[in-house]
């Protein structure tokens, strides 16, 4: 291991800190929001004004829990909240609004496509284009990841067309986003 390489390592924590774990709170609860006040996800109003909702509630407790490494947050929250509508509108339709594994896992690749790009976006424009890239490319995966982790491990009734997977989507969410935000971000800019 080279100095350069030490030097660059010790600059990492492997979290973002304990503040990270409210993600997790998060994502069931804005979804809840978003269900209660736009409906089941069984038509493009309902998803977008759900999504919308959700996306907002997800975004603000992100961007509070990594203590400026997201920018700032009239740009992070609302990026998040019109790209996880639209991503849920669009992953939804797709699928016919239905609601068996393989169609969860396309909308949330399609989702998670659309938030990522958004929020990716906002890291690219405020000059962090590692992150950018990386939480762009991950989130796709992530919510593909959580939809499949509440219907199949956790067993949720994801016949109610909730606009987000539950808690425990949210809890694998939270570990992997953490550590992907713990790897591109340096420690001065995160949570102790």
């Amino acid at each position: 291991m080279t100095a350069d390489s030490h030097q660059s390592n010790s600059g990492r924590r492997p979290f973002p800190g304990w503040a990270w774990v409210w993600v997790a709170v998060a994502i069931p609860i804005s979804g809840y929001i978003g269900w209660g006040v736009g409906g089941h996800v069984d038509a493009v109003p309902a998803a977008l004004i759900g999504g919308a909702l959700t996306g907002a509630g997800l975004g603000a407790v992100q961007w509070w829990a990594a203590k400026g490494a997201l920018g700032g947050p009239a740009a992070w929250i609302s990026a998040s909240a019109v790209g996880y509508a639209a991503g849920l509108a669009a992953g939804a339709a797709l699928v016919g609004y239905d609601t068996d594994t393989g169609a969860l896992v396309l909308m949330g690749v399609v989702s998670g496509a659309s938030l990522g790009a958004a929020q990716g976006l906002v890291l690219v424009r405020q000059g962090n284009s590692r992150l950018g890239f990386a939480w762009g490319a991950a989130m796709p995966i992530l919510l593909a990841l959580g939809w499949v982790a509440s219907a199949e491990v956790v067993g949720i009734n994801v016949d109610d067309q909730f606009t987000v997977f539950g808690a425990g989507g949210a809890l694998l969410f939270m570990l992997l986003s953490g550590l992907l935000l713990a790897r591109f971000t340096p420690a001065s800019t995160r949570v102790a």
